[in-house]
Formats: structure tokens, sequence, C-alpha cells
């Protein structure tokens, strides 16, 4: 739910920036966020681990914040915004960039100000594209694997995931709880994806 929260926050500023401001260096901001998609969880932990680790920002962090993020639930939530960031930069970044101008100019000279421009005209047009993205990304971030054994670990009760869990059980030879989680798993995936294709095909 952090992961989620965070990523539709940054996802949705990072959408906004891209579509509605013209600079050198675009691509490489838009490729940089996608690369989660294309690169193996594994590397892009291993990144991540790198970045964070005592190696990087690790002694930074423990002195100036009091936490680390290696092996932590920091950590494991800082994994799940990476991976779930690209899709929720695309969702809303296509819904951005459905707006008309033409409906922003009409309110601007009716004498509407950015503020209400944003809650009262902008928000209502994308409200979908963000609720999608929001889901898109919790399931993004709910089902990974790799990224966050890289950064977090797989220690029970405290960085462990569902999906390390299914995992856990699968090498124990637990077949009822591999079973068990997988059936949890499969429900909220499918639960969720379904709404989100029922949220993009109602009209308006």
């Amino acid at each position: 739910m952090w992961a989620s929260s965070i990523a539709l926050v940054v996802g949705a500023l990072l959408a906004w920036i891209v579509v509605r401001f013209k600079f050198r260096g675009k691509w490489l901001i838009e490729g940089l966020i996608m690369s989660p998609l294309v690169l193996p969880p594994t590397l892009v932990g291993y990144y991540l681990l790198v970045l964070l680790g005592q190696r990087g920002l690790g002694p930074l962090t423990e002195q100036f914040l009091g936490f680390r993020f290696v092996f932590s639930v920091s950590g494991a939530i800082v994994a799940a915004v990476v991976v779930a960031l690209p899709l929720v930069f695309q969702t809303v970044q296509v819904s951005i960039a459905e707006i008309n101008r033409d409906v922003e100019d009409a309110a601007r000279v009716d004498g509407c100000n950015e503020r209400s421009l944003f809650w009262y005209i902008i928000l209502p047009l994308i409200w979908r594209g963000l609720l999608a993205a929001g889901l898109l990304g919790f399931l993004r971030a709910l089902g990974d694997f790799g990224t966050t054994l890289m950064v977090a670990g797989n220690i029970p009760g405290r960085t462990q995931t569902l999906s390390m869990a299914v995992y856990d059980a699968v090498q124990a030879n637990d077949i009822n709880g591999a079973n068990s989680l997988a059936l949890l798993l499969t429900t909220i995936g499918f639960g969720l994806i379904f709404l989100v294709f029922w949220i993009r095909q109602r009209p308006g």
C-alpha cells in the first residue's frame, strides 16, 4: 500500500512534467522511468542495492535519518516503488495527454484560476486514469519478487512478501501453503485487473 501510494504520487507528478513541459533530455527521464519494465528484476535490485547499500547512500541514511534501506521494510517499499512506477507513469501520462487544451483555455477565459482549474476541470478528467494507475501500481508492487529480494531480503515476518512466501512454501514442499497463497494472490490479481478494465471502459 505504501509503495503503490508513493508510486502514484511520484508517477503522476513525473507524467505531468513530461507531458506539459518541453525540455531537453525528456527522453532520458522517460527511459529511466520505464527501464524497470525491460531490465531483469534482479539487475534493478542490484542497482538499488549498490545505491542504497554501505558503498552508496547507506551510511548517510543511517547517520542523518537513523535507519537503513537494505534488508528493511523501507528497502522493500523503495524496491516496490521503483518497479511499480513505470506502469503508473505510463497510465497517467496517457490520461493527461488526452486532456483537450481548449477546455482549459475556455476555463481560464471564464475566470478560473490554476487551482480551481486543477480541482474542477483536470482532476475530474483524469480520475479514472489515476485510479487505474494506482491499482496497476499496487498489483506490480504486490507481485514483485526479484527486485525486493535483492534489496530487502526475505526475512519472515519482516520483509517477506506474499510472492516470496509462495517460493518458500514450494521450497519447503508445503504444497497446501503454496496453494493457499497462490489462490490469494490470484484472486487479488484478477479481481483488481478486472476492476481496472471496468474503470477504463466506463463511458464518461
